[in-house]
C-alpha cells in the first residue's frame, strides 16, 4: 500500500511538472484559451469577457505602465527580483506587514496554472513554473500573456476586454494616463475600479505616468 501511494504521488509530481511545460511550449505560440482563475469565477457565477490581442496590438504604453507598477526590474531579472523580495522581508521584519513581492513573470505563472489565494503550494508550484516560462518565453511574450489573462475586474480579463469595459476603446488606442489607470488596479481588482477610479488609483496612476519617463532602460524589452 505505501508503494502505491509513493507512484500516486511520484505520477502527480510528474503531471505538475509536465503538464504546465507543455502548455507553456505551447503558449509560445498560441493564444491562451482559459484559465484556472477564469475557470473558477465562472462556477462562481461571473461572466467571462477576454479578446486575445497580439503583442503587436498591445500598447507600449500599457507595457511600461504595468513595468512602473508591478515589476521594475521585469527586463532584466530571470523571474525573481531577489532586491525586492529582501525589501519585502525587512519591511515584515519591521512593521509586521506582508506585502506582495511578485514579478510580472510570477504573476503569470499564477494565473496561467494555479489557483487564487495564498499557500506554501501554490507557492512552491510558483517558484517552479517561474524559471520555467523565463527558461521557454521572450521577455516580449511573457508580457503578452500576462496583458491578455490578467484579471481587471469581475469577469474582465486581458487588456482589451478593460479597454472596452471602463474606456469603450480598444487596447491598441489606450492614453498613457489610461494604461496607467488599469495598471494601478491590477493589485487589487476586484476593489478598485479603472472606469471609476477612486481618490488612490487616481494618485496612483500619476505615480505610474511619472515613472515610465523615467525607468529609461529598464523598460528596454517593451519598447517597441
Amino acid at each position: 500500500m505505501r508503494s502505491f501511494f509513493i507512484r500516486c504521488f511520484v505520477w502527480l509530481l510528474a503531471l505538475l511538472v509536465a503538464l504546465p511545460l507543455v502548455l507553456t511550449l505551447l503558449y509560445r505560440f498560441v493564444p491562451v484559451p482559459i484559465t484556472p482563475l477564469m475557470v473558477i469565477r465562472l462556477f462562481e457565477g461571473e461572466s467571462l469577457h477576454k479578446n486575445w490581442q497580439g503583442s503587436i496590438q498591445l500598447p507600449v504604453n500599457l507595457k511600461k505602465a504595468v513595468i512602473a507598477a508591478e515589476d521594475n526590474k521585469f527586463c532584466q531579472h530571470s523571474g525573481f527580483d531577489w532586491d525586492a523580495f529582501a525589501d519585502v522581508v525587512g519591511e515584515f521584519k519591521d512593521a509586521g506587514r506582508l506585502r506582495g513581492g511578485s514579478t510580472i513573470t510570477m504573476q503569470t505563472a499564477k494565473n496561467l496554472f494555479l489557483w487564487p489565494g495564498r499557500s506554501f503550494i501554490r507557492k512552491g508550484l510558483e517558484a517552479v513554473y517561474t524559471p520555467m516560462l523565463e527558461l521557454i518565453l521572450p521577455k516580449e511574450r511573457i508580457m503578452t500573456l500576462y496583458l491578455n489573462i490578467a484579471e481587471f475586474g469581475p469577469g474582465i480579463y486581458g487588456a482589451e476586454a478593460a479597454a472596452q469595459a471602463y474606456f469603450n476603446t480598444s487596447a491598441a488606442k489606450l492614453s498613457l494616463h489610461q494604461a496607467s489607470l488599469l495598471a494601478a488596479v491590477l493589485p487589487n481588482p476586484r476593489e478598485y475600479n479603472a472606469g471609476r477610479p477612486s481618490a488612490y488609483v487616481i494618485s496612483r496612476a500619476a505615480t505610474i505616468s511619472r515613472r515610465t519617463s523615467q525607468l529609461g532602460p529598464l523598460l528596454n524589452c517593451v519598447s517597441r
